[in-house]
């Protein structure tokens, strides 16, 4: 049983048990978090005292947030990292080489923060391997914004390492810090603790009833409790407070602030001066206080605010509470703070610390200055090359503020608009966008702006708004002759296939148009050139020379170079409009697997974990529609574990796809509500599109075609760029079975013309099956049946192989060809019932049963099949990799790579990885039971 010896820790019981048990659990290695979340005062620094001195035989290192204007990309982290740095070698070498670029280490690009966040669950991985490792961070809400974010990924990808962490975040301003992970939520001390409290600090014997009051006026607040009743008597607090006295008046932590500023104003001016540099030099350097204290001649004497109560001294400078410094800095005269920035400036090293001195200096400027805002341009351009977006941000900004000339003030606030917008903070990007535009611009900095609010609009709404400000800026990028316009054509006509239609003034064709229009010259890629081209004939021309010139792009797209990580960002960033193009317009398979293999392995390469998810979705679709849904499945479930991580939402319409062509009403009808909730929010036709689609497939595989019909109208009638040929197919069978013949041949016309250009086996595929549903001559209908067959197994298409034997099946079984009908019945029953396909592989059961064939069903799942993420480790293992090189593919530690593999063994029977490519190949599949016949018909 553990021993509370800290001072003022009373009435938490329930929060030293929780962090008690974090600590056995750690010990026993495994990993454990816990965010402790509460106001300003109310005791969660001294829970995190608490478990620090809990922790025997655990390695601790620690970080505190400070409130500052300014941030250090990475220092929260570094500092935290400090104790393992040198294990920072024995890294793989993408993650070695990231967090030494993070850490200011070594020189190189940009790092992505996710492959950060990876190379710091290595690192702290590897030391947990001698010793447990918790990390505890205090005031975590005012980390430093990539810090929070790299940590936030860390506590989210623990599992299996002697690895814990626990956090502090004030609310309300940390509401947002953190959110999601398991949290200890703190509020005042009840009567009995907090009069405990109170009693414990104050001289004399208090009545219960001023007691009682005095807590609940402080709303149980330890520091409320402890502060306010310093230096007093019990007969004070019994007959001092009236309901005008400033301490019952306001927020409880702005009494708390106003009770320091009172203190503080009864220290002697040197000592208060003292206390404003310790207050605007967040990193607690008592040298620098010193070197900054001999700048401005004053002799550094803390000794009357230590005795107040206020700080502690020490190689580094502590203030008893962040709203000490906040009442210290908000109390001194706008002169006083700028002296001491001025001091600080001259007192850091220009070469050792160069960032920390431009902003100084910047705080010290009372007007324009160009040296300060050069300073601060030239800072931010070293945060940038740290993968410090937010930091880059800020300092832009204090560089446009500063800056004399209108012209170069306009440019550094777009720069900084640019930047705020890539650190995902869109409505501060806005607003740097408009002080921009209040600035002269050149034409090209006029360009940028335009494709700047184009993207902040896209991003908060994805309507088709955002093309003509997009095409806009490429007009200009053309005319100036800059190689930005090609790329910029292609976000515009991206812009509107995934938000827009692709006709009328704002649709995809116009943009296409004006892309064919423009003279722009090369973007110095191939692959984009070609895509451009492509995507821009198919939209202006049509089908038939639209194809062959995206063909064209196929190529380069799939083996060009990328010499470069911002190449290869590039690349990631058009793969999305070129597999859309490929899948709907070319319906090329093969092109499909050849852009999505290459997109996850390059996210993977360059540990691109934003690009990966959606890279992973697309290779999805290709598993699902080869029939491999476990495999569909397993790449959903990565991509959604990284997006968990990284902090995005899930991807809500892969799950669809599954679900739909697995015959889950339940599981899609939830994820379709939220997508046509999501078309009207955001003005996301696309989405129309996908539902539309998904909805046919799945009710169709159920033989609702009532419902399969309404929903595929929806998918053809969205003018989309995407799903409408996808809708046709399910459009014509669902119109077929419900009479409504008209409306099948209306769409069967579009289908074959849809169908001609692409020529693929997927395409000629789909024209036959559904050519066969309408015509009425049963021998042309047996021929396309067969063809459609042939030419599906041609594309790889399993899933539309497996539909047509059903299809086939069903028309030869009503034509009273029952030994071939229960062949093609058989055959779709056997794929479907192997893939998954559960509302079809019923629909085909149903038919083989009124055949008079006897159906083998599927049982339940055994409980010793793996998890999609556990077959992925086995496979991976199995052919050779090793658990950090698995961990490196998957974006996991090594140690949750051996926790998933000891489960594989058990499942397996086996006891070492030597054994897992036999017990794979063997692994037994599910159990199956006879069906009885039913009476032919």
């Amino acid at each position: 049983m553990t021993v509370n010896t800290l001072p003022g820790l009373v009435g938490r019981h329930r929060e030293c048990a929780a962090l008690d048990d974090l600590l056995v659990g750690l010990r026993k290695g495994g990993s454990r978090v816990w965010v402790i979340r509460g106001e300003a005062g109310i005791g969660k620094s001294v829970l995190l005292e608490y478990v620090t001195a809990q922790a025997s035989r655990v390695t601790v290192t620690r970080a505190r947030g400070i409130e500052a204007d300014m941030e250090l990309p990475y220092a929260s982290l570094h500092q935290l990292c400090a104790p393992f740095l040198a294990e920072v070698e024995a890294l793989p070498g993408p993650q070695r080489d990231a967090l030494r670029v993070a850490f200011g280490m070594a020189a190189g690009d940009p790092p992505d923060r996710f492959l950060v966040g990876l190379a710091v669950l290595t690192l702290l991985t590897r030391a947990s391997e001698t010793r447990p490792v918790l990390l505890v961070v205090d005031d975590a809400q005012w980390l430093d914004q990539v810090s929070l974010q790299t940590l936030e990924f860390v506590a989210r990808r623990l599992l299996a390492e002697a690895v814990a962490m626990v956090f502090a975040v004030r609310d309300p301003e940390g509401q947002a810090a953190l959110a999601g992970l398991p949290e200890i939520r703190i509020g005042g001390l009840d009567a009995a603790a907090g009069g405990e409290l109170l009693e414990a600090a104050v001289s004399g014997r208090l009545e219960k009833r001023v007691r009682d009051r005095f807590v609940a006026e402080m709303h149980g607040n330890p520091l409320a409790l402890l502060e306010f009743s310093r230096g007093r008597s019990a007969a004070e607090l019994a007959y001092g407070l009236t309901s005008s006295s400033p301490i019952v008046q306001g927020t409880v932590s702005s009494r708390v602030e106003r009770d320091f500023a009172r203190r503080l104003a009864a220290l002697p001016a040197p000592t208060r001066t003292l206390l404003l540099i310790a207050a605007a030099e967040p990193i607690g350097d008592a040298r620098l206080l010193v070197r900054a204290a001999d700048a401005l001649e004053i002799t550094p004497n803390g000794a009357p605010a230590k005795a107040a109560g206020l700080i502690e001294f020490g190689e580094s400078v502590r203030f008893r509470h962040p709203l000490v410094r906040s009442a210290v800095y908000q109390q001194a005269e706008p002169e006083e703070r700028r002296a001491v920035h001025r001091a600080l400036s001259a007192a850091t090293d220009p070469v050792l610390d160069p960032d920390r001195r431009a902003w100084h200096a910047a705080q010290a400027a009372d007007g324009p200055d160009e040296e300060v805002a050069a300073g601060l341009e030239q800072a931010a351009g070293r945060a940038r090359q740290r993968g410090g977006m937010a930091a880059e941000a800020v300092l832009l900004e204090r560089a446009a503020e500063v800056t004399p000339d209108a012209w170069a003030r306009g440019r550094r606030a777009l720069a900084a608009a640019e930047a705020h917008l890539s650190a995902a903070s869109p409505d501060r990007a806005t607003e740097l966008a408009t002080r921009a535009e209040l600035c002269p611009l050149s034409p090209l900095d006029q360009a940028r702006l335009a494709r700047l609010r184009a993207r902040i609009l896209f991003a908060r709404r994805r309507s088709d708004e955002a093309a003509p400000l997009l095409l806009d800026a490429a007009a200009q990028f053309a005319a100036a002759g800059l190689p930005l316009a090609r790329e910029t054509y292609l976000e515009a006509i991206s812009a509107t296939v995934f938000a827009g239609r692709v006709h009328g003034p704002t649709g995809a064709r116009a943009a296409a148009i004006a892309a064919r229009g423009s003279g722009a010259p090369s973007s110095g890629s191939k692959a984009a050139d070609l895509l451009l081209d492509g995507v821009a004939t198919l939209l202006a021309d049509g089908y038939e020379t639209g194809v062959p010139a995206l063909r064209r792009a196929l190529e380069p797209l799939a083996h060009e170079d990328l010499g470069t990580r911002e190449a290869t960002m590039r690349w990631l960033l058009l793969a999305p409009v070129a597999l859309e193009a490929f899948i709907h317009h070319a319906w090329d398979l093969h092109a499909w697997d050849t852009l999505a293999t290459r997109a996850v392995r390059l996210a993977r390469d360059i540990g691109a974990l934003g690009a990966l998810p959606p890279a992973l979705i697309y290779l999805s679709g290709v598993h699902i529609h080869t029939g491999n849904f476990a495999e569909g499945a397993r790449m959903i479930e990565e991509a959604d574990a990284i997006a968990a991580a990284t902090g995005h939402a899930p991807h809500q319409y892969a799950t669809l796809v599954l679900a739909g062509w697995r015959g889950d009403a339940d599981a899609a009808a939830g994820i379709i509500e939220d997508a046509k909730a999501s078309a009207a929010l955001r003005g996301e036709v696309s989405l129309l599109g996908v539902t539309g689609c998904i909805q046919g497939v799945l009710f169709n595989g159920l033989g609702r075609y009532d419902q399969a019909l309404t929903a595929a109208r929806s998918g053809i009638e969205h003018d989309g760029f995407n799903f409408t040929g996808l809708s046709l197919v399910e459009h014509i069978e669902a119109a077929t079975r419900c009479g409504e013949l008209d409306e099948a041949r209306t769409s069967l016309a579009r289908l074959v013309e849809l169908t001609r250009a692409a020529d693929s086996g997927w395409a000629r595929g789909a024209a036959a099956r559904s050519q066969a549903l309408l015509t009425g001559d049963d021998v042309k209908a047996d021929r396309l049946y067969r063809t459609a067959i042939d030419e599906f197994g041609r594309g790889r298409v399993a899933v539309e192989v497996a539909r047509t034997h059903l299809l086939y099946g069903e028309w030869l079984r009503r034509a009273r060809r029952r030994s071939l009908a229960r062949e093609h019945l058989r055959t779709a029953h056997e794929m479907f019932d192997g893939m998954g396909a559960n509302a079809f592989a019923e629909r085909a059961r149903r038919e083989l049963l009124a055949s008079g064939e006897r159906v083998r069903v599927r049982e339940t799942e055994p409980a010793s099949a793996l998890t999609p993420q556990e077959a992925q480790i086995a496979t991976l293992a199995a052919g050779g990799m090793t658990n950090p090189q698995i961990g490196a593919e998957l974006f996991i530690s090594p140690h949750t790579v051996e926790w998933h593999l000891r489960k594989v063994y058990t499942k397996l029977g086996i006891s070492s990885r030597r054994a897992l490519p036999g017990a794979l190949a063997i692994a037994p599949a599910a159990n199956t039971r006879d069906e009885g016949t039913a009476p032919s018909g």
